[in-house]
């Protein structure tokens, strides 16, 4: 009985302590070893965690990603095509044939197909084949770096700064360091950045992620693997860091950067996208990304808040001025659907608010009125705690609110009858008044 009455005391312990370990709620509760790390829905932009998520630090090979953009943007644009065929400038070749970047041994005899430097580039991280891609389509890579800055601005990365096309230092490329940069200059991007630059990536172009997600290929006669450990590798070594349904989306390391990792996942249909970083190692990035997501695809789950034609209480009509009716039914145009927390849904409102220029001094919609007009907004209030907000920057989720059905304006005879009306009960009123002043 009393070895019983251990066992049972025991498991209790146990299970205090896997509670208090691993919490299953809870945005402070998670520990990330990271210096910075957030995690976003890709669908809406709900960050759905951060840690130092707006301080900017060097991201590695990580900004390979805007270069990734931007290929895809002129291959879109038409000023290349993934057949365009480059020859491998001295800078590149250079950068190439120094041993301490482990490029992929680009030859200057030869041309190199824009898919082929892609490739190389995406899947093996490469730092030539960036570089070339980046001369294709700029002229320089000074002039490239330009692109990318601009590119931050129109995205409204809250955080960067670009100096180059690779994530490498500038102090690392001597005398080739990008024209209008410093020569010490180093690339600068807040996790949020970061996850912003793969949320315009996996939403404008979704198809980068059929090569991001590939483990190896094959590259000018030699094998290049992909330093995601996280995707299906045929290493046993590798067997405990992959994670079902990561496709994406780039890794990045420098003695400066230490280890960081902007990843991406799909199960079910839902999509979340990671950053880790300042890890302490190449183990460690993949670990931590493997809780954010778990985080993400665990507690969150996405749900129509409020369906298209939601009317709010008290709130579901407007009164109409000149018009055949007196009122018109306004609605919201579109659903909301957010990643919500289990049995959080009661935390979420919807508060309406009209457009006042749309109204008389007396509060009513003036007929004639269009089918589905818009008259105000409809904002998404969550009373909840830790709301992090979204990372497009904006504030929260908004609708319009329409007219549900037209209100034609009533004819002459109609509106003549109105004022009379109108004038009799104003005099009316008035004489009451009046009276009741003689009294009073």
């Amino acid at each position: 009985m009393k070895h019983k009455v251990k066992t049972i005391v025991i498991s209790f312990v146990a299970l205090l302590f896997s509670i208090v370990l691993h919490p299953a709620d809870g945005h402070a509760q998670m520990d990330i070893n990271a210096e910075s790390a957030i995690l976003v829905d890709a669908t809406t932009g709900k960050i759905l965690y951060a840690k130092n998520a707006d301080t900017a630090m060097p991201p590695a090979s990580m900004t390979k990603m805007m270069t990734e953009y931007l290929v895809w943007e002129a291959i879109e644009n038409g000023q290349i095509s993934w057949d365009t065929t480059t020859m491998i400038s001295d800078y590149a070749y250079s950068i190439s044939a120094n041993n301490s970047f482990s490029g992929v041994g680009l030859r200057q005899n030869r041309d190199y197909t824009v898919r082929e430097l892609y490739e190389a580039m995406a899947i093996n991280s490469d730092n030539a084949t960036t570089i070339a891609l980046a001369e294709l389509i700029a002229g320089s890579e000074g002039e490239f770096v330009k692109l990318m800055n601009q590119k931050g601005e129109e995205m409204g990365l809250p955080d960067f700064k670009f100096v180059n096309s690779t994530g490498l230092e500038n102090s690392d490329l001597g005398d080739n360091y990008p024209e209008g940069t410093d020569p010490n200059g180093v690339n600068l991007l807040s996790a949020k950045s970061a996850a912003l630059l793969a949320y315009h990536i996996v939403n404008d172009y979704p198809e980068a992620l059929e090569i991001s997600r590939i483990p190896e290929t094959e590259f000018d006669g030699q094998t290049i693997r992909n330093y995601n450990w996280m995707l299906p590798h045929d290493a046993t070594y590798l067997e405990p860091f992959y994670y079902e349904g990561v496709d994406g989306l780039k890794t990045g390391y420098t003695e400066l950067a230490e280890y960081c990792f902007t990843g991406t996942a799909i199960r079910n249909g839902e999509r979340l996208i990671s950053v880790v970083m300042k890890t302490g190692s190449e183990e460690e990035r993949f670990q931590e990304t493997a809780k954010l997501l778990d985080y993400g695809f665990n507690n969150f789950q996405q749900q129509e808040l409020f369906p298209a034609g939601y009317q709010a209480k008290g709130e579901s009509t407007l009164p109409v001025a000149k018009g055949k009716e007196d009122t018109v039914n306004v609605i919201t145009n579109e659903a909301i659907s957010i990643p919500v927390k289990a049995n959080e849904e009661e935390n979420y409102q919807l508060e309406f608010q009209f457009d006042e220029s749309k109204l008389n001094e007396d509060g009513e919609l003036v007929a004639p009125i269009e089918k589905g007009e818009v008259i105000g907004q409809a904002t998404l209030v969550y009373d909840g705690e830790g709301d992090y907000g979204y990372i497009t920057g904006e504030g929260a989720k908004t609708v319009d609110i329409v007219t549900e059905h037209a209100v034609e304006k009533a004819n002459w005879f109609m509106l003549t009858l109105g004022a009379i009306g109108d004038f009799f009960t104003d005099l009316f009123t008035s004489a009451v008044d009046f009276v009741k002043g003689l009294f009073s």
